[in-house]
């Protein structure tokens, strides 16, 4: 059934829901955070005749060769999550990536002026990793700022298997959730290629990658899996700041070793740790 616009496109509507849930839940303030969807060929087909491509090529910033003559929907660069909803056609954009792997244009949206999100980088280069891996239904890469977490990494050890193990004692359901386990970069300044690249090199291996003091990228196939696992994590990190907060670090007890060997047993999962 053709679409009279862009935004009744179901891959649309479910970016812009997503990103409503995030400012819901508070991991949005101001322009903070961003979102990306690479589009499949059938999402293209349905939004042809709502691209121009008459806009000039941009440099990314760093090669992103998998990704060529791919399109993305994203949130734009100095944008409030909450005006998305409302406001989709100034917030996001829809952009090509071109033959060489190396710009993008816009497509679509941005109109009253502005560019993708800063952390442009970032997310194509994570979405250029899941590609080489295999990963060929993970389409979406979301990035906010869940305060418990960011309060964590204040806390603990930066260490990909402490931060781990710590929340998956958090909550049951988290080492069924992300038995990858999450990684952890040490604080560095965002939007360049710097922190993309070390942010690539942690994506192969899990879904989850926390930006130490700043937030948590996520990568995922479907909307809801994606929001899911910040879902999770977080409120596995908001469960872990009030024991910590309670004991003082001291827990009576906790989800051992051997509990965690039965949960996988029981569910299928193989444990990163």
């Amino acid at each position: 059934m053709s679409i009279n616009c862009i935004t009744e496109a179901e891959f649309f509507k479910g970016f812009v829901r997503m990103a409503d849930d995030g400012w819901q839940q508070g991991w949005h303030e101001r322009n903070g955070g961003n979102l990306s969807y690479r589009l499949k060929d059938s999402d293209v087909a349905e939004v042809a005749s709502f691209l121009k491509h008459d806009a000039p090529w941009q440099p990314i910033g760093v090669t992103v060769s998998l990704l060529q003559k791919s399109y993305f929907l994203v949130t734009g660069s100095g944008k409030y999550f909450r005006n998305v909803k409302d406001f989709p056609e100034d917030s996001l954009a829809v952009i090509e990536i071109d033959e060489t792997g190396l710009q993008y244009r816009i497509c679509w949206g941005l109109v009253n002026g502005g560019r993708p999100t800063s952390e442009l980088p970032t997310h194509l280069m994570n979405h250029a990793v899941k590609l080489a891996a295999g990963k060929t239904e993970n389409r979406i890469i979301y990035h906010a700022h869940p305060g418990n977490l960011i309060a964590l990494t204040f806390v603990l050890p930066l260490d990909h298997e402490t931060f781990t193990r710590e929340l998956w004692e958090s909550a049951t359901e988290c080492p069924v959730v992300f038995p990858d386990g999450i990684r952890v970069v040490p604080w560095m300044v965002p939007g360049g290629r710097e922190i993309a690249e070390a942010t690539g090199v942690l994506m192969k291996e899990c879904d989850a990658v926390v930006w130490a003091h700043h937030g948590l990228f996520c990568s995922g196939e479907t909307f809801d899996s994606t929001f899911g696992l910040m879902h999770t994590i977080e409120k596995a990190a908001e469960i872990l700041v009030k024991v910590i907060s309670m004991s003082g670090g001291k827990k009576l007890q906790t989800i051992t070793k051997e509990n965690f060997i039965d949960l996988a047993e029981a569910f299928g999962v193989k444990l990163a740790y």
